[in-house]
């Protein structure tokens, strides 16, 4: 009897906490998917707080996707995802968020080093300061934190 009582109590709380978190989660999606216009660009309110963001980090350094994404309390996709979309570079310096092992990551949608999209990432940081190991990897000493 008593263990039944226990079981159902277990339910219940279980339930409820399926709920709570389901409709808190409901309402973090229906945010991030919300559209708004910024600097005449149509956006997600995620995507501009990414792109917020990636505009503090000054020439010369460099963030990783995690980072940025811990940052925002978000995960590394979303954020590159994000980065993917922007509309607003070079202003909106995407080109600084390179991928966690420090090797340069996508740009503009391509990865992988025979990409002219990654050379051209590789030239852009290249001219504003940041170094590059031997292994072609960035310089830890070129990591921005926020």
């Amino acid at each position: 009897m008593a263990t039944s009582r226990v079981l159902r109590a277990r339910r219940a709380t279980s339930t409820a906490t399926k709920k709570a978190t389901s409709q808190a989660g409901k309402k973090t999606v229906a945010k991030a998917t919300q559209h708004i216009e910024w600097r005449g660009h149509r956006m997600t309110t995620f995507e501009k707080s990414v792109y917020e963001l990636i505009s503090t980090i000054p020439a010369g350094k460099v963030s990783t996707y995690g980072d940025v994404a811990k940052a925002l309390s978000s995960g590394p996709r979303p954020v590159g995802q994000a980065l993917r979309k922007n509309p607003l570079a070079p202003e909106v310096p995407c080109h600084r968020v390179v991928a966690g092992t420090l090797s340069i990551g996508g740009f503009k949608g391509q990865f992988g080093e025979a990409s002219p999209c990654i050379a051209e990432k590789r030239e852009l940081l290249g001219k504003e300061g940041v170094t590059f190991t031997k292994d072609l990897k960035i310089d830890q000493s070129c990591l921005h934190q926020f």
